[in-house]
C-alpha cells in the first residue's frame, strides 16, 4: 500500500497575480512564505502557509485557459478551510466585498458551511468546526 502522509500543497493559477495575491494574502490572512518571479516562464509562484503550514501554491502564467467550475464539472471540486465562527468568518469576507453563498447545515454532521469564490471563480469552502 502507498503511505501518504498528507497533503503537501493545493496548486491554483490565477489570471490576475496583485489581485490573487491580495485575496490569499490580505482577505483570507495566509502568510506569504516565498514569492519568486520565474523569467523563463514569465510566472510568478507564491507559497502561502496557514499557522505556519505550506498549503497553497499560487502561480501566474501569460494566458492560463479558463477552469470548467460550476455546477459540478470533473475534477476539483473546491477547496475548503476550518473556521471556528462561521458567522464571524462571513462578515470578515463580507468587509472585504466578497459574497458568500446562504449557510447550509451538512446533514451528517450538523456543522454549518458556505461557499464563496476566489477572484478567478475557484470554489471555496468555509466550514465551521
Amino acid at each position: 500500500m502507498l503511505a501518504l502522509q498528507r497533503v503537501h500543497h493545493i496548486a491554483i493559477i490565477c489570471t490576475n497575480y496583485p489581485v490573487s495575491k491580495h485575496f490569499y494574502t490580505q482577505v483570507l490572512g495566509l502568510q506569504i512564505e516565498r514569492e519568486v518571479y520565474r523569467e523563463a516562464r514569465d510566472s510568478w509562484k507564491l507559497d502561502l502557509l496557514l499557522d505556519g503550514q505550506y498549503i497553497i501554491e499560487l502561480f501566474s502564467f501569460p494566458t492560463p485557459p479558463p477552469r470548467p467550475s460550476r455546477p459540478e464539472a470533473t475534477g476539483l471540486r473546491h477547496l475548503a478551510f476550518a473556521v471556528a465562527d462561521l458567522d464571524a468568518a462571513v462578515a470578515h469576507l463580507a468587509q472585504h466585498h466578497v459574497e458568500t453563498e446562504p449557510i447550509r447545515v451538512d446533514e451528517f454532521t450538523g456543522r454549518r458551511f458556505t461557499f464563496f469564490a476566489d477572484p478567478d471563480g475557484l470554489p471555496l469552502e468555509l466550514y465551521e468546526e
